[in-house]
């Protein structure tokens, strides 16, 4: 009985090894496929190492991108952070309360936030906080200010303002200013 030749592999090109990195999805291994090879052999890694490697920076790449898209996504535009928040000049507000908030707890159970008080006194500020604080935890956001969203469900057609509205009920956090 013969048994199966096993023919040589022929080594891939690094062109063309990185062309089906990328269309694997492995954006930054074919980006630095040299150098991460060149590494690998310098510092004599075993195939695990490599694949370490490999995992750690795309998995990286990821996360990094997909903040990104979150936060393009959201709108929130610019804000000052809660630690410049002066909290003594409001006459009344519960910083226990905004403090919790910012820990999330009410997305879990689905529940709404609602921030009250005269102009001037900080909400939109805390309400990006709150929002950019959900962008960093993994959640997806949206922003808009309520004329902003009651132009764009100014449409004529019931099925594309449907789609708004599905638009707007998708993302985790939806903060109307």
């Amino acid at each position: 009985m013969n048994s199966p030749k096993i023919l040589p592999q022929t080594p891939i090109p690094n062109a063309d090894l990185a062309v089906r990195l990328k269309q694997l999805g492995l954006i930054v291994t074919s980006q630095g496929l040299d150098d991460l090879l060149a590494r690998a052999s310098t510092q004599r890694w075993s195939p695990r190492q490599l694949l370490e490697e490999v995992t750690r920076t795309e998995a990286e790449n990821r996360a990094r991108r997909s903040l990104e898209r979150r936060l393009a996504q959201a709108r929130l535009g610019r804000f000052k952070p809660m630690a410049d928040f002066e909290w003594p000049w409001p006459k009344k507000i519960d910083r226990a309360l905004i403090e919790r908030a910012l820990s999330l707890d009410f997305l879990s159970p689905g529940c709404n936030l609602i921030l009250c008080g005269s102009n001037g006194v900080g909400k939109t500020m805390i309400a990006k906080n709150i929002a950019h604080a959900a962008i960093l935890a993994g959640h997806t956001v949206l922003f808009r200010t309520v004329s902003d969203l009651l132009a764009e469900l100014d449409l004529d057609s019931p099925a594309a303002r449907r789609r708004k509205f599905r638009f707007y009920a998708r993302p985790a956090l939806l903060v109307l200013d």
